[in-house]
């Protein structure tokens, strides 16, 4: 009886192991379904995003082809140049009457047959000077360009047409144009900025109204220490007929050095030195010798005194003489605020070794002139100049005379404009 219930009980042991492995592997079988169902999903998903994909490297590649024939004009679009827009008009009183006032002579520099030139407030009354049209643009990476252009009421001329290379190693840097040469402290500023609406004396008597402006190529180098040092060196045309003007080649050549330094926090002091060498109309070397002083202490925030001076000595060689010539300018500006400014400027010829036989019944020492200014700039970009000049340097209509003049001044600058130097 014992055997018999034994013999059950392993049976039904068996019967029930073996209907446990048939549902453990039924249940496998059914996992493999879903992880087969799984696959076959994730295949799908797979093929579906490399389509997508392809799609978008298709798309991609259409923009890339797209963009790289569009190149050249989106990059113009995005190097327009700025432009600035300048006004300049005065309105003036002078006890000399204009036509006696256009043949005036300097002893010396200008003589009343070589009619001078007055691009500026040459009438008394009212005087519309100049418009000027300034433009900037970057070219690429390695080159910037300008272009100046100078409409007076009879004549548009280039005053300016350069590049600039702006990535040379080493802090060098080359303009390639017709530009203002940096000789001395004033040359390279245009009229609108100077502190005075006149030239000073000796750079009128030097070089003209227009300065050295000619065409040429610059080298600038700027030195790696602490305290700014800067050497220049230009080779230009030399068309400029006052000191030079034998243009069968080029032959004008400046160098120059310049620094500043600050002393504390408030006062800084810009000097520099230049030498200008060329041949004149009689094919004989010219030299010009220039050196510069600034000082400026920053009173306050917008609050500044300036004083500025500069010394040139022209030797001019002949054909059997040599003109030894020389003068300077003063000038003191304190700018009181933002708004207002007040100056005061000093121009004396020192030296004037040259013939001076037509004006013998003359006496042509002491050539100087005083001149004081108020400035008011309601903004920036405007700005309103009341001066007095009194002039002793000129021989008008055959005599010395002392020449007096009142000037008001407008000037206005529209548009993209780029800070100056002071």
């Amino acid at each position: 009886m014992k055997k018999r219930i034994l013999l059950s009980l392993l049976a039904a042991s068996s019967l029930f192991a073996n209907a446990e492995m048939d549902a453990i592997k039924e249940q496998l079988q059914k996992q493999k379904e879903v992880i087969a169902k799984l696959e076959a999903q994730l295949n799908k998903l797979e093929q579906k995003s490399t389509d997508e994909s392809k799609k978008v490297a298709v798309k991609i590649s259409t923009l890339e082809k797209k963009n790289t024939n569009q190149s050249a004009s989106f990059s113009q679009n995005a190097y327009l140049p700025d432009m600035a827009f300048i006004l300049n008009m005065s309105a003036l009183g002078r006890n000399v009457n204009n036509d006696d006032y256009a043949n005036y002579a300097i002893p010396g520099f200008i003589d009343a047959p070589d009619t001078p030139d007055l691009p500026f407030n040459a009438n008394r009354g009212f005087n519309f000077n100049y418009a000027e049209v300034a433009l900037h643009s970057v070219v690429d990476p390695y080159f910037e360009a300008f272009a100046i252009f100078h409409i007076s009421p009879d004549a548009l001329e280039i005053e300016e047409a350069y590049v600039q290379t702006t990535a040379l190693p080493y802090s060098l840097r080359v303009k390639a144009g017709k530009f203002k040469s940096s000789f001395g402290r004033l040359n390279n500023k245009h009229h609108h900025v100077w502190n005075f609406d006149s030239q000073p004396l000796i750079y009128k008597g030097l070089f003209g109204p227009d300065g050295i402006s000619d065409s040429g190529v610059q080298v600038q180098w700027v030195a790696p220490t602490d305290t700014y040092l800067m050497f220049g060196a230009e080779a230009m045309q030399g068309t400029n007929t006052r000191s030079f003007g034998d243009t069968s080649k080029n032959n004008l050549y400046i160098g120059y050095a310049k620094s500043s330094v600050d002393i504390g926090d408030d006062l800084s002091v810009l000097g520099g030195v230049s030498l200008a060498h060329g041949k004149n109309t009689t094919q004989n070397a010219t030299d010009v010798y220039g050196a510069d002083l600034t000082f400026r202490e920053q009173l306050g925030s917008y609050s500044a005194l300036i004083w500025q001076s500069e010394y040139l000595e022209r030797h001019k060689k002949l054909s059997d003489t040599t003109d030894k010539q020389a003068g300077l300018y003063s000038e003191l500006v304190y700018q009181y605020n933002n708004n207002y400014s007040f100056g005061a400027r000093y121009d004396l010829i020192t030296k004037n070794d040259t013939d001076l036989a037509m004006y013998n019944a003359i006496n042509t020492n002491n050539l100087d002139r005083y001149t004081a200014k108020i400035d008011y700039k309601p903004f920036p970009m405007s700005r309103l100049r009341l001066s007095y000049t009194y002039d002793r340097s000129k021989i008008i209509a055959g005599e010395r005379k002392d020449v007096s003049e009142v000037m008001l001044s407008l000037n206005i600058a529209a548009g993209a404009h780029g800070a100056h130097d002071y």
